[in-house]
């Protein structure tokens, strides 16, 4: 007997292999720290390369979790109009079951082990959790500003704790890359069901 296809378990098991291949296909967390360290010239970052790895491995981590944040943030979410012309958003149906199945897919591809995937699930929610209560008090942020993001921080806080606030700028250049890069995958993703 032949089993239907489910379509939102293939599009979350597509997007969760797509966007870990696209972040490490663009190596953004690798341009992200040598960038920094050649514009502020702080090249002990990369002198011990048993730290270094770790480093980029912890920036990585942080990294899908931005992404896997803005990507189901696309996949949840969608903008109907009204007959009058206004737009809202609102929450996808099945958007839970996808969000379920997407982790799983992520965790199988990772081969993580039940409480890695825990860890990552916690800090996937910690991450929303910041970024929702953030939304009350958005305003449009200035160029030399850096993003209120748990991103930004906790990577300027991993990379260069000691300038700060030259960090959290680097960090808010490699969140716009990899939220557009999550953007262009999900949409890829969503529309390939």
């Amino acid at each position: 007997m032949a089993r239907t296809q489910n379509p939102a378990a293939e599009a979350s098991t597509v997007l969760a292999q797509n966007l870990v291949q696209a972040l490490l296909r663009e190596r953004v967390i690798p341009r992200f720290v040598d960038s920094y360290v050649v514009e502020n010239g702080r090249h002990a970052l990369q002198v011990h390369a048993s730290l270094y790895r770790d480093l980029l491995t912890i920036l990585q981590r942080e990294a899908l979790l931005a992404a896997c944040v803005k990507a189901l943030e696309i996949a949840s979410t969608e903008t109907l109009t009204s007959s009058k012309g206004k737009q809202r958003v609102v929450v996808r149906k099945g958007s839970e079951t996808f969000r379920r199945k997407f982790l799983s897919s992520l965790a199988r591809q990772q081969s993580w082990n039940a409480g890695d995937a825990l860890d990552f699930q916690s800090d996937l929610r910690m991450y929303e959790d910041l970024l929702a209560r953030a939304v009350a008090s958005r305003r449009p942020r200035k160029p030399y500003e850096a993003a209120n993001h748990p991103f930004v921080d906790r990577c300027a806080f991993l990379l260069d704790s000691a300038f700060l606030e030259k960090a959290r700028l680097a960090a808010s250049r490699a969140l716009a890359n990899i939220e557009e890069i999550a953007a262009i995958v999900t949409v890829a993703a969503m529309d390939s069901r």
